[in-house]
């Protein structure tokens, strides 16, 4: 048996079957069967009855196993013979003829020829072979047996999960050490060893249950195997998404970054000094309340000031109708001239970032170069600035 149990597990590897795990919880089966057995005897007669199937006597049988591999495993058996339709040899006096308690070596043959599919076939044949220990209630001189037995179960596998096993067995269970009667003497017995006049033949029908495993099945299951290529397909799809996912971050920093730009220009606006309405002589002139402020002696836009220009380009979307005048100044430092070309830029920049960056008509913004004041405000950093004036009316 344990050579046997060997080969059919190396036969298993060789298959390359990679089953899910097995734990010890796995693969338990509880089982009943019943049927009809002859009666076994030493004499003449008695050998023609068991070989013919005469003399036969009831028997039940309870069985709980488990299977180790898809091939190999082992179950324990109790059977009970109930008294047979002739006289027993055993001379038994009560209705139970005799016990016998077997461990059984049980073996898929189809799982062993043509590999397992996933899940158990419909139809199976498992041969199962073993040794136990009979009692038999009765007066003759010898009660007390080894036995061997030796079956093949045809077997049905039934419902959608295939929990449940119908089989029918025949089987043959021999008394190794031979019967002994009241009427053969003990010394009659000449060792152990396989005799059919020292058999019981069986037939029987039965079921067994198979108990749910931690893969969620009754049965084996097989692993899901990946080649190499799909495992470096998988990784690259891996890498891919990793790398997707961390321009995504970047891309959040870089937009949180910006916010916060954004929220800064914001606040120093808020911290302004609030512009006045200036009326002249020849109309009312209504001036927006963003500025845009330039460092000494430039005309480039610092990225803290587009927040000012970005409120403009708002206004103007929301009020399409719109015109505005940018007038640039600089502040009295310097040559006049100079200064008045630098007003005149200033106001040229902010209108080309209107045009350019925030998409403005340029049919609906002028400019116009005030050149140096210090009328504007008494800090003179905001004298040299780009005003905003509405007009539209």
């Amino acid at each position: 048996m344990m050579v046997a149990a060997a080969m059919m597990t190396a036969n298993v590897s060789a298959q390359n079957t990679v089953l899910t795990s097995n734990k010890g919880s796995d693969n338990w089966y509880f089982g009943i069967n019943a049927g009809v057995a002859s009666t076994p005897s030493l004499t003449d007669e008695g050998r023609e009855n068991a070989t013919k199937f005469k003399g036969l006597a009831a028997n039940a049988s309870l069985r709980f196993g488990r299977n180790f591999t898809t091939v190999f495993g082992l179950a324990a058996e109790g059977t009970l013979y109930g008294l047979s339709d002739q006289k027993s040899i055993l001379s038994s006096k009560t209705f139970i003829e005799a016990t016998n308690i077997s461990l059984l070596g049980t073996f898929n043959l189809c799982n062993l020829l043509a590999g397992y599919p996933g899940e158990p076939r419909v139809f199976e044949v498992i041969a199962l072979g073993g040794f136990g220990w009979m009692h038999a209630y009765g007066t003759a001189p010898k009660t007390n047996f080894v036995t061997s037995k030796l079956a093949i179960d045809f077997t049905f596998n039934l419902g959608s999960e295939k929990a449940w096993q119908l089989f029918l067995e025949p089987s043959i269970t021999y008394a190794l050490d031979g019967w002994t009667t009241q009427q053969v003497v003990v010394n009659s017995n000449n060792g152990m060893k396989y005799n059919l006049g020292n058999a019981v033949l069986g037939l029987n029908i039965g079921f067994n249950y198979k108990f749910l495993n931690s893969n969620g099945k009754h049965n084996f299951a097989k692993a899901q195997l990946r080649d190499q290529r799909e495992i470096y397909d998988l990784n690259n799809k891996i890498n891919n998404l990793r790398q997707s996912l961390d321009a995504r971050d970047q891309m959040i920093l870089d937009d949180h970054n910006r916010i916060e730009e954004l929220e800064q220009a914001l606040d120093s606006c808020n911290k302004r000094p609030k512009q006045t309405v200036v009326v002249n002589e020849v109309k009312k002139e209504t001036f927006l309340q963003p500025i845009v402020i330039f460092g000494l002696g430039k005309s480039t836009i610092d990225p803290a000031q587009y927040a000012s220009i970005e409120m403009i380009a708002k206004y103007m979307r929301n009020h399409p109708e719109s015109k505005i005048l940018i007038r640039g100044y600089a502040s009295p430092e310097g040559n006049p001239e100079l200064n008045q070309k630098l007003s005149v830029a200033r106001a040229m920049s902010v209108m080309t970032a209107l045009i350019n960056r925030y998409k403005i008509a340029s049919n609906r913004i002028t400019v116009e170069g005030m050149g140096a004041t210090d009328s504007l405000s008494e800090e003179i950093d905001f004298n040299r600035v780009a005003m905003f004036i509405d007009t539209t009316k």
